[in-house]
């Protein structure tokens, strides 16, 4: 028994869209991009009046859903490259920013091990003037199908958490299964 593809991707991108904008691919690149979904954070906190601002901090974070029946390493590099090269001239380090992370997540019917490698030991991060106007990190993720298995690279781990709730969320067996044939 599989997961429909299609219905996941729509269960995936309403699971995006209350906190998320959400942006389509719409032939921006012939990469298997579904959607990028931008999030945008702004905290702070004063002492009495606005203007005895003790803190104030800036997160964001851009994800990547890429969707195919099967992907390949070379594939998935120029996946990811495409991500860190739509992402990062978005990041506008200062003093307030935080962190602005980007998402690539894989969805693909089903996965080989050197596909997976590819994706869970993909790395990268970048700090600004040394950590003091934040920094960037790459969070990646797989998730098969078939197997309903994911996977994430180390800086991911939100990611897993993310998606081990979605799936017993969002699937019941009746709905959303399809038996091979």
């Amino acid at each position: 028994m599989a997961i429909d593809r299609g219905e996941f991707l729509e269960a995936l991108r309403e699971s995006y869209e209350p906190y998320y904008d959400i942006h389509p691919n719409d032939s921006v690149t012939p990469l298997p991009l579904v959607f990028r979904a931008d999030f945008h954070s702004h905290g702070e906190s004063y002492l009495l009046i606005k203007s005895a601002k003790i803190w104030s901090d800036d997160t964001h974070e851009y994800t990547f859903l890429f969707s195919a029946d099967r992907f390949t390493p070379e594939i998935v590099d120029a996946c990811v490259d495409y991500a860190l090269d739509t992402a990062l001239p978005m990041v506008e380090p200062r003093k307030d920013h935080h962190y602005s992370n980007v998402h690539a997540i894989f969805v693909a019917d089903q996965f080989d091990d050197a596909v997976r490698s590819a994706i869970t030991k993909r790395r990268f991060s970048k700090s600004y003037k040394m950590g003091i106007y934040g920094f960037t990190l790459l969070k990646t993720a797989f998730i098969d199908l078939s197997s309903m298995d994911y996977g994430t690279n180390k800086e991911g781990h939100d990611l897993g958490d993310f998606i081990k709730k979605l799936f017993p969320k969002k699937y019941s067996k009746k709905k959303f299964l399809k038996s091979k044939e």
